[in-house]
């Protein structure tokens, strides 16, 4: 396939390591950083070119993805960016973070002659390997336009939703509806395991009728099969607890009550105390049985 031309990617992981792999197969030249040496050896061999440095990346790509899991680690990319002394580049931050550490990277970079745009992603580490996820791309309309063709390398859907932050906000409302249908499907089996029933039935007619949903068919298969760590691990329930808390902290700044949220975060909070953080947020079922005394 033809060159399409190169894209920068900063955070090799889970994410970003699939969409440079999927980027490298529809034709584009990928450059990469990651500060973990395992991610940036397992991208080398997806033909990702690795840069020396997030400095050394924006002087070598116009285009560059963010891909980081926590505020601290996107504050230092940009510092990176900001000192690169790199012609004028459009950064494409694509972590769940709240409005207001995603306005401050916008503004310090801005001041150092770049774009940013906002644009979370929806999606698990899985459907990003089926090439499953819808992208929220807020920010100058025509500086989102000269991304399209990137994010359509990856992402099943990519929309804009007007201006920065917006994104933020798209994904947090969203992501509201993640974390609380994943508690209500663990809840649920709970609840059909203590009455008698076969788990994987309450799954397979849950699916086949009116009570089926995205995150039955993700997250359902772990919870009957009470497993929620190896290859099948979609997300890490550290990372959906603090995006609930980021949702939280949205509401709150809005005076907007969430009560179903909060009883969700007390469920997720019980999983993270009681050894899965590190698991699939599936575990969530796991917290659910133990309160009603389910014996598997």
């Amino acid at each position: 396939m033809a060159g399409k031309g190169s894209v920068g990617i900063v955070g090799l992981g889970i994410m970003g390591g699939t969409f440079a792999r999927h980027l490298i197969e529809a034709g584009w030249s990928v450059i990469g950083y990651d500060v973990d040496a395992g991610c940036r050896e397992r991208a080398g061999a997806l033909g990702v070119t690795l840069a020396a440095g997030n400095q050394d990346l924006a002087r070598r790509a116009e285009i560059i993805l963010v891909v980081v899991p926590k505020p601290q680690a996107l504050d230092d990319v940009v510092t990176d960016l900001v000192v690169a002394e790199a012609g004028p580049r459009i950064v494409v931050e694509m972590g769940t973070f709240s409005l207001a550490t995603k306005q401050a990277a916008a503004a310090r970079l801005q001041a150092a002659g770049h774009a940013m745009l906002d644009c979370p992603v929806s999606g698990t580490g899985a459907q990003a390997r089926n090439k499953d996820l819808v992208v929220f791309v807020s920010g100058d309309p025509a500086v989102s336009q000269r991304v399209m063709p990137v994010l359509a390398g990856f992402a099943r859907q990519a929309e804009h939703v007007g201006p920065l932050g917006n994104g933020t906000r798209m994904k947090l409302v969203t992501n509201h509806l993640v974390a609380c249908h994943v508690a209500a499907a663990g809840e649920a089996i709970a609840l059909g395991i203590k009455s008698g029933l076969d788990p994987a039935q309450v799954l397979k007619m849950a699916m086949a009728g009116a009570a089926d949903s995205r995150m039955l068919h993700l997250r359902g298969p772990m919870m009957v099969a009470n497993s929620y760590d190896g290859p099948n691990i979609s997300a890490r329930t550290s990372i959906l607890m603090k995006d609930v808390c980021t949702i939280g902290e949205l509401a709150d700044d809005l005076n907007c009550p969430m009560p179903v949220l909060n009883a969700v975060k007390t469920l997720f909070a019980a999983a993270m105390a009681t050894g899965h953080a590190d698991h699939d947020p599936a575990s969530v079922c796991a917290v659910s049985e133990a309160i009603a005394g389910v014996k598997r």
